[in-house]
């Protein structure tokens, strides 16, 4: 029979065995819970600082002139460190070496652009993503840095389709992306600085002087080279989406390139699904029907801006239905040309260009020429500019030698007279 001391220590044995075994699974609980927090923290941090997966900036109806003249330069402060974002992020299913490997844009940290702006004290232009600013690189290269709003949900997708599109789009009527910062909760895109600012900003602005037609007519050309390399020249092929004429900015020399890609889609893509994109007044009427976004309504995106160039008139001023009044007559589109450029331009060239712009305006997508045919069209009117002052010029050569020469049968003249009364 088992003594009543025995069981005593029985019992306190099996406690002290029990006890012990809950406190090491307490210990160990604990460790793999904090070891599961801390990898929970160090994948957030990741996301908020590694790089991104990239395309581009732009929303309904926004707006950017990155190259403002700089005489209406504001100083604007940011935060030296801004409030960092929700860890719930887009950014966090990608790693740094995807992102650099997909992209190929360099990356920049916080505090390299905010060395480059001087502290983001020269605003070059403000738009609903948020400012831009002027920045001078390491390299010594001017630059645009454009910072999206902490608080876009819809332009961080922006911001990643933007750098991995221009990550593999190269075209001299592109506007080149020199890098990007996603650091201390910031999302950063830099661009090259195009001195002469947005189309719009020149037609619409209160610019000293007017673009001259021959100006025009070389950024219109410009524009459909832009377009013709995203169509025709990138593969996949590329839909912009948000061609307007402030997404159009000019450099030193007037060399118009097409900007803006973040609503942009690959050609593969199905449109029915995205939801009505772009900005008013630019926006294909057959888009709006049928919710699908082609190639085609690239097109009548460019016929808009063909008609802003000839009439500086803006959709939102009700320019189509003025072009729709002009298209009933041959010579309806003098009527409404702007009036900078009567008397300083080829009225024939006016109406070839409107010409091609009706075109693109077709009611019906299947009708409007595809890019290469528009290219072609806008660079037949531009040539017989260029053989017409050559003709021109020759004229002016021919009879500058005809003078010269009547003076030189003068001058022979008057010394045989001479000759002759000396005799």
């Amino acid at each position: 029979m088992v003594h009543k001391g025995d069981l005593v220590v029985i019992g306190i044995s099996v406690g002290l065995a029990l006890g012990i075994l809950i406190a090491t699974l307490v210990f160990f609980g604990i460790r793999w819970w904090r070891k599961r927090a801390h990898l929970r923290r160090s994948a957030n941090d990741s996301s908020i600082s590694s790089p991104s997966l990239p395309i581009r900036i732009n929303g309904f109806g926004t707006s950017t002139d990155f190259s403002a003249s700089l005489s209406n330069s504001v100083a604007i402060h940011v935060p030296e460190y801004p409030q960092k974002s929700s860890p719930i992020s887009l950014w966090s299913n990608y790693s740094k070496d995807r992102i650099a490997s997909t992209s190929g844009i360099p990356q920049y940290s916080y505090k390299d652009i905010q060395k480059a702006t001087q502290h983001f004290t020269t605003i070059l232009g403000q738009g609903s993503f948020g400012p831009v600013y002027k920045a001078t690189m390491h390299t010594g290269e001017v630059a645009a840095v454009k910072v999206l709003a902490s608080n876009s949900n819809q332009g961080e997708k922006e911001f990643q389709t933007e750098v991995c599109l221009l990550g593999r789009l190269h075209h001299r009527n592109l506007v080149n992306l020199v890098g990007y910062c996603v650091d201390k909760g910031q999302r950063m895109l830099i661009y090259e600085f195009m001195r002469n600012g947005s189309l719009a900003n020149l037609l619409y602005g209160k610019e000293e002087r007017a673009l001259s037609w021959e100006e025009r007519l070389h950024i219109a050309l410009d524009i459909s080279h832009g377009i013709e390399y995203l169509h025709e020249g990138a593969v996949p092929p590329v839909i912009h989406r948000d061609l307007k004429s402030a997404n159009i900015l000019l450099d030193h020399s007037m060399g118009a390139k097409v900007a803006d890609f973040g609503l942009s889609k690959e050609e593969v893509f199905d449109g029915r699904n995205s939801g009505l994109k772009g900005t008013y007044g630019y926006i294909d009427p057959e888009y709006i029907s049928t919710n699908r976004f082609t190639m085609k309504s690239d097109i009548y995106s460019f016929g808009v801006i063909i008609f802003e160039l000839i009439t500086a008139i803006h959709p939102h001023q009700n320019l189509m239905e003025y072009v729709n009044l002009a298209a009933m007559s041959s010579d309806g589109i003098d009527e409404i040309l702007d009036k900078r450029l009567i008397g300083e331009c080829n009225i024939d060239e006016v109406r070839d260009l409107a010409s091609i712009g009706h075109k693109c305006l077709h009611r019906l997508p299947r009708k409007r020429p595809s890019i290469g045919e528009v290219t072609q069209a806008i660079l037949k009117v531009k040539q017989r500019r260029l053989a017409k002052e050559d003709t021109m010029s020759m004229t002016g050569r021919d009879l500058s030698r005809a003078v010269s020469r009547i003076a030189d049968q003068q001058v022979e003249l008057s010394k045989i007279t001479s000759i002759q009364e000396n005799v």
